[in-house]
């Protein structure tokens, strides 16, 4: 018998092979949405946007990943197409996780229904007044998650994600991120880091948190760094890359030198056009997904 194939869900590796994840059409998200009330740029425009994430996922869908959509709703939840934030999927269920941003917090119990429909239990819940948002989640490896503590994820929220994994055998470390661009351009601790493989990460180390640069390098995970003047110039999406296989990569188009470290140290880039998707609206390719099962 197939073990594997018999397996619905479990993520707790951020570039083991993509074979299951939720997305959310911005054809329905975004349809309607008012870029000052979203804190859009002016490069959004939502036709164009819709576009550019269908060839997102078609290149998703061709790496052999089963593609789960959230709804297609005109519900006005336009943050809701980066669907790696309102929770996290586990080997043993799904964690709802508690928004930081007001406009969005309806969207784990999205998630939720989802998952309901998807037969993938749910582990728990992170409340009020705790907030995790998944762009602070990075798997270190399956037994070691890290979680920056910022604008959009507090000290309350490590600390029940803690009590929810730590009897699994899971370490839950927390790390401070810098206010950076301020609270309405969030940093997420993924906005600079992005694993490739379980032994390596593309990186913008000046933001990093010293303890969790400290803890990679101990780690024995090699760091590439991505170019600064793209970073800068990106707002970090050029460090925002979604791993589909280790050192399979898909990155936003128009950030050479920084797909050129990826390739040097032994990775296949693949882009797309992402102007009016990522760029105006401060998400790339790992936030457009929530990944559901990898392995």
């Amino acid at each position: 018998m197939n073990i594997q194939a018999k397996r619905a869900y479990g993520s707790q590796s951020m570039a083991a092979p993509l074979r299951r994840v939720l997305m959310r059409s911005a054809a329905s998200a975004m349809r309607h949405a008012n870029p000052k009330e979203w804190h859009y740029g002016p490069g959004f425009d939502p036709a164009r946007a819709a576009e550019q994430h269908k060839a997102f996922s078609d290149l998703v869908a061709a790496s052999g990943a089963a593609v789960e959509w959230l709804t297609d709703a005109d519900d006005g939840l336009a943050d809701s197409v980066f669907t790696h934030d309102p929770s996290l999927v586990t080997d043993r269920g799904a964690v709802i996780l508690s928004m930081g941003k007001a406009l969005r917090k309806p969207e784990p119990a999205l998630h939720e229904k989802a998952y309901s429909r998807m037969g993938v239990p749910v582990l728990g819940r992170i409340e009020a007044p705790g907030q995790v948002e998944g762009g602070d989640c990075v798997w270190v490896d399956a037994k070691t998650l890290a979680i920056g503590r910022g604008v959009r994820t507090n000290e309350a929220g490590i600390r029940q994600m803690a009590a929810l994994l730590e009897p699994l055998g899971i370490e839950v470390l927390g790390y401070d991120l810098p206010l950076w661009h301020g609270e309405e351009a969030c940093l997420h601790l993924m906005s600079v880091i992005s694993p490739l493989a379980d032994d390596l990460a593309l990186v913008y180390s000046p933001l990093l948190p010293a303890a969790f640069y400290q803890l990679l390098k101990a780690r024995g995970i090699t760091l590439v760094e991505g170019d600064a003047d793209e970073f800068r110039d990106s707002f970090g999406l050029n460090l925002n890359v979604l791993p589909t296989s280790p050192r399979e990569v898909i990155a936003v188009a128009g950030f050479p030198k920084t797909a050129a470290a990826m390739e040097a140290a032994g990775c296949k880039v693949q882009t797309f056009e992402a102007d009016a998707l990522c760029i105006a609206c401060e998400g790339g390719p790992t936030c457009l997904t929530r990944p559901v099962l990898r392995g």
